[in-house]
């Protein structure tokens, strides 16, 4: 298997790239519009053809790249389908395998953050790895203030979608603002600030409640544009 963890500096953003030596084909996990160029040059250096992206939920801080990712390399754009997004080029739901080549990713439920997230959780060569989205960060997870989020669904979708699986489990996050990389399921039940340390859902709640955060600053233009799959064309010509 070849494995990549890109970012996008901007927004902290992690995308990953999973290749498929056998087949050649290659997947985007939460890709990034202004990365696009970026991770087709180095799919091509890598010798894959891109077959589709996958989007973990409905992004409020970045613009996929789906869309454009679709219009230069003829990839499918796969979106949870409690997003309702449209353009897509499949929906995901818990437990459906999603394949390319001999690889192999189960998604799991996992809302709270918003109402429509996906985890993935990929075990290949021994190696357990959950690309966690905004689910569960290192030492940290999304906000649940906005897009139909919810602490206590967060709290339940991590303790019982992700703490349950084994220790050594590697967790990807979708975004670390301290430039961290990895973490593991262990790690995070042991020393999540928020959702570790034998916390309550009470407790969990009451943290969420009060992190007083600011509204993300693209979000007027990342949700819309997100749910017509990156289309921006598209949402120009809606507004």
């Amino acid at each position: 298997m070849i494995f990549r963890q890109l970012l996008e500096p901007e927004s902290s953003t992690y995308t990953y790239l999973l290749g498929c030596e056998q087949s050649g084909a290659a997947m985007l996990i939460d890709p990034v519009l202004e990365t696009v160029e970026r991770d087709l040059d180095l799919i091509q250096e890598l010798g894959l053809t891109l077959s589709c992206t996958l989007e973990t939920h409905i992004h409020a801080d970045h613009v996929t790249g789906a869309g454009r990712l679709r219009a230069l390399a003829g990839s499918k754009a796969g979106f949870p389908a409690r997003s309702g997004a449209d353009f897509v080029d499949f929906a995901i739901s818990e437990d459906e395998p999603i394949g390319i080549g001999q690889l192999q990713l189960r998604a799991l439920y996992t809302p709270g953050h918003t109402d429509d997230h996906h985890s993935y959780l990929l075990d290949r060569d021994g190696v357990g790895r959950i690309f966690t989205g905004d689910a569960l960060l290192i030492e940290g997870c999304g906000r649940t203030d906005f897009q139909n989020g919810d602490a206590g669904t967060l709290y339940r979708s991590v303790h019982d979608k992700i703490c349950g699986l084994p220790r050594d489990t590697l967790v990807y996050p979708a975004h670390d603002y301290n430039r961290r990389h990895v973490s593991s399921v262990g790690q995070e039940i042991e020393r999540n600030p928020r959702l570790g340390g034998g916390k309550t859902v009470d407790e969990f709640i009451a943290i969420m409640a009060g992190l007083d955060l600011p509204r993300p600053k693209r979000m007027d233009v990342a949700v819309p544009t997100n749910l017509a799959c990156g289309e921006v064309s598209v949402r120009l010509a809606a507004s």
